[in-house]
């Protein structure tokens, strides 16, 4: 099994992608007439500078012109850094099964030096053992998928979790609705596993795990299920993840950035404290595992 390496490939990206922004504001080029030189448009540009698309030759050259970048030692070093960020990262062998949107969430995911999560129907995919990602795959996300896709969809699974693991993991916060711990998918078994695991794994600060119980009532989170990743640099923009049934939305600006981790805030302040939080879950796989 393929397991992301260090350097990443985004890593490099990002970096690049800093200093084509760092290049522009200080030009005073807004991102609009960057877009406009390299025949894309704003959110290409955004997406370059943030290390989450790769910047080709070409657009390179054209760029550094645009912001007047004459010095031909920083052209060609740029210009080399751009055309090594763009090796691809370890899922673009699955890339014939994975959506574009989907393959975005990886690349984004796999350089946050922090991620968190609120989830109020299921448990986070990279949380999920293999027979929790089964049923959610084959029962939610890819229903009319093949048993070849299906094999692919839970190894990309399997690797993607690799990056809580080791000294460069990122710190990890899961606040879950009490809902996804009583929910039963795939029976008892499937779920008695799934609770030990999450018990097993928790490990605060480090990963986290917190549940907002039942008794609560109202909570900031009932709108939906969402993601932030932060990162190391402290002039990468921070990222907000937004599932819909066809795909995902990412946000970058500043405003609704702070609005949802403002939100997360409050999720995390109306759930349990972590230990009491693994009780809850300790209670629940009780009740499942009598029923197997």
């Amino acid at each position: 099994m393929p397991s992301p390496a260090h350097p990443r490939p985004t890593v490099r990206r990002r970096k690049v992608g800093s200093e084509f922004r760092r290049l522009r504001e200080a030009a005073g080029v807004k991102s609009e007439e960057a877009a406009e030189r390299i025949g894309g448009d704003k959110s290409k540009i955004s997406r370059q500078e943030n290390g989450r698309q790769g910047i080709s030759k070409l657009e390179a050259e054209a760029l550094l012109t645009l912001y007047g970048v004459e010095d031909q030692r920083l052209r060609t070093a740029l210009i080399t850094m751009a055309r090594e960020g763009r090796r691809k990262g370890w899922w673009a062998q699955y890339g014939d099964v994975l959506p574009v949107g989907f393959q975005e969430r990886l690349a984004i995911e796999s350089d946050a030096v922090r991620i968190l999560a609120f989830q109020p129907l299921l448990v986070p995919g990279l949380l999920q053992t293999r027979e929790y990602a089964e049923v959610s795959i084959r029962g939610v996300e890819k229903k009319n998928a093949s048993e070849d896709e299906i094999k692919v969809l839970l190894a990309v699974r399997q690797t993607r979790q690799e990056i809580l693991k080791g000294e460069a993991a990122p710190q990890y916060v899961c606040v879950l609705d009490e809902a996804v711990i009583r929910r039963e998918v795939g029976g008892p078994a499937v779920m008695a596993r799934q609770l030990e695991q999450l018990i097993e794994i928790s490990d605060p600060p480090r990963l986290t795990i917190q549940i907002i119980p039942f008794s609560q009532g109202w909570h900031a989170g009932l709108d939906g299920a969402f993601s932030v990743y932060t990162y190391p640099d402290p002039m990468d923009l921070d990222v907000v993840n937004l599932d819909y049934l066809d795909g995902a939305l990412y946000l970058e600006e500043d405003g609704p950035v702070e609005r949802y981790q403002l939100a997360f805030d409050e999720i995390r302040a109306a759930a349990l404290a972590s230990r009491q939080s693994i009780e809850v879950i300790s209670s629940a796989l009780q009740d499942f595992k009598k029923r197997i």
